[in-house]
């Protein structure tokens, strides 16, 4: 490690993403934590991606932003972006950046706020000369020589400045209060949480990573016939009606928790669960967080986003215009998910459970 990055004591990381996109950055954190005694880290996250924040104890702050480049990024009633936090970055005085990025997104805008702000280190992968704007410039192999899962990226990152790590697995520890609330809420619906259920996620904040919702009627009728397990419903209190239409159209008892789980709760939930099955989206990230097995259908919008260091089963529909990168099929069929198969689904969900049997986790509490 360099001499002033060893000197380094708060720094900043920034990831303005998503939640899912932060948590694959965790190792890395850790990485960085640990690298030196007394270092604290800041995350500079979206809303959801700062959400994070009071489940990742590698993490003592976060700052929200909604940064204008993002595709994420709402105007504010103005029409005006959000006021860049120049000022609010300058007065913690960061001694450092750290900008993580995937391949298809550009570090220069942050390194450019980084430097306004008056942080002397600022660390990103970079495709094109940044001069002035990077003082340790890592030249980004991605796509051209290669493609790495996006925790393996993140934390090649940061070895550059001689952080190494052996806990490779990603940060999402739910408070005892999440466990508690978790635990009651299923008990009140009729769920036992000392007993195998099944946790399962429709939403995704891409339309393009959403399996078709009939489909998902048909793996709860499956499931239900097959395995008689209790089924659990999750989503955001802006994916209730998806849900709600979801578990109408299974014409199976399945219980919905749509809209009733805090961030944290989801988590707890995705920990007591016996194995969770979703969309490629946050609540994926944070099943591998918690060490429960997952099946995950995966849109092929992108390649580098599978479940880290869980056992799993990633689903797929292999089609000539994959990895997209868009938010909507621009085909406008969707085939990498709508291929699925249900009957796929529920034969990995079935998998996954006999080998959970056959090597049991120890159940949370």
């Amino acid at each position: 490690m360099t001499a002033p990055w060893h000197r380094a004591r708060r720094i900043l990381c920034v990831r303005l993403d998503s939640l899912g996109d932060v948590l694959m950055c965790t190792p890395a954190m850790r990485a960085l934590r640990q690298a030196v005694p007394g270092r604290t880290l800041t995350l500079l996250g979206s809303p959801s991606g700062a959400a994070a924040l009071p489940f990742v104890p590698e993490l003592d702050d976060a700052i929200a932003w909604s940064a204008p480049w993002t595709k994420s990024a709402k105007p504010a009633t103005t029409g005006a972006a959000a006021p860049a936090p120049i000022a609010t970055l300058a007065a913690r005085a960061f001694d450092a950046a750290v900008i993580f990025t995937t391949y298809t997104q550009s570090a220069l805008p942050a390194a450019l706020l980084c430097q306004l702000a008056g942080i002397p280190l600022r660390l990103a992968h970079c495709r094109e000369n940044p001069y002035d704007l990077l003082s340790d410039w890592v030249p980004d192999p991605e796509p051209a020589t290669l493609v790495r899962h996006e925790v393996q990226r993140q934390l090649a990152l940061v070895q550059r400045v001689g952080c190494r790590s052996a806990g490779l697995g990603l940060s999402f520890v739910p408070r005892p209060a999440d466990v508690t609330a978790a635990r009651a809420r299923l008990a009140a619906a009729g769920v036992d949480p000392d007993r195998p259920w099944i946790l399962l996620h429709p939403g995704a904040s891409a339309a393009s990573r959403r399996y078709p919702a009939a489909h998902w009627a048909h793996v709860l009728r499956l499931l239900a016939q097959e395995l008689q397990l209790p089924l659990v419903l999750t989503g955001s209190a802006d994916e209730c009606e998806l849900v709600d239409g979801i578990q109408f159209a299974s014409a199976v008892p399945a219980v919905s928790l749509a809209g009733r789980l805090a961030l944290g709760e989801l988590g707890a939930a995705l920990r007591l669960a016996i194995v969770a099955v979703t969309n490629n989206t946050g609540p994926a990230h944070m099943a591998a967080a918690v060490g429960t097995p997952v099946v995950d259908l995966y849109a092929l919008t992108n390649p580098q986003h599978t479940p880290w260091n869980v056992r799993s089963r990633v689903l797929f529909h292999d089609v000539p215009c994959r990895f997209c990168y868009k938010s909507t099929c621009p085909e406008g069929h969707q085939a990498c998910l709508a291929g699925i198969e249900p009957r796929r689904v529920v034969d990995a969900v079935r998998a996954l459970l006999d080998a959970a049997r056959a090597a049991p986790a120890a159940v949370a509490t």
